[in-house]
């Protein structure tokens, strides 16, 4: 009898809520016309092993990391990265992302980006560090190779404060990115 009380009392505990959060803005703006657009193949996104899963990883003050069991991201992580830095891409400075497309364009810049830290540290930052590296199809265009470290801070400990300072980190990521591809595309130098 007490088995079965107790299998009942466990079965009717409320489920907690999942929450899920995205990179990608709210607003999606409207891509660049077919004719103008700079033609992305952009790879998919690298992501350390630590905070590679569905649930959210942030650290907590005494160093440690926490799995938020309840606090999700919406895709994985690195598709998460991929579509908020294609977005921005195509968004603010016209680029078209090719994958998948059956024939891309003859000239066709290649974007691969590794996520070396995507820290989340509730309270106080949300810390982007990666190498990346915009390459050309045609032969004679030397790889561009560059990293970027950004720090976005926070004053409140509420994780929608938390994903919105990575949407941040992510945009001036993909800025950082786009300003290059921009130049390069137009046959300007571009340095890290």
């Amino acid at each position: 009898m007490l088995a079965v009380s107790l299998l009942i009392g466990a079965c009717s505990t409320p489920k907690l809520e999942e929450r899920f959060h995205t990179l990608l803005p709210a607003q999606r703006a409207a891509p660049a016309p077919a004719a103008t657009a700079i033609p992305v193949d952009v790879t998919p996104v690298a992501v350390p092993a630590q905070v590679d899963h569905a649930q959210w990883v942030v650290r907590q003050p005494d160093e440690s990391l926490l799995m938020l069991e309840q606090d999700r991201w919406a895709a994985p992580l690195g598709d998460e990265l991929r579509g908020a830095i294609v977005e921005r891409l195509t968004s603010q400075w016209g680029a078209i992302d090719v994958r998948g497309v059956a024939q891309p364009a003859p000239a066709v810049w290649r974007l691969r980006v590794d996520v070396q830290r995507f820290e989340s540290i509730p309270g106080r930052e949300a810390r982007l560090e990666a190498t990346w590296s915009l390459s050309a199809s045609q032969r004679g265009v030397a790889p561009l190779v560059c990293r970027t470290a950004l720090v976005e801070g926070i004053g409140e400990t509420a994780l929608t404060a938390l994903a919105a300072a990575h949407r941040r980190a992510v945009a001036r990521l993909a800025d950082e990115i786009g300003a290059r591809l921009k130049a390069l595309h137009a046959g300007e130098s571009a340095r890290c």
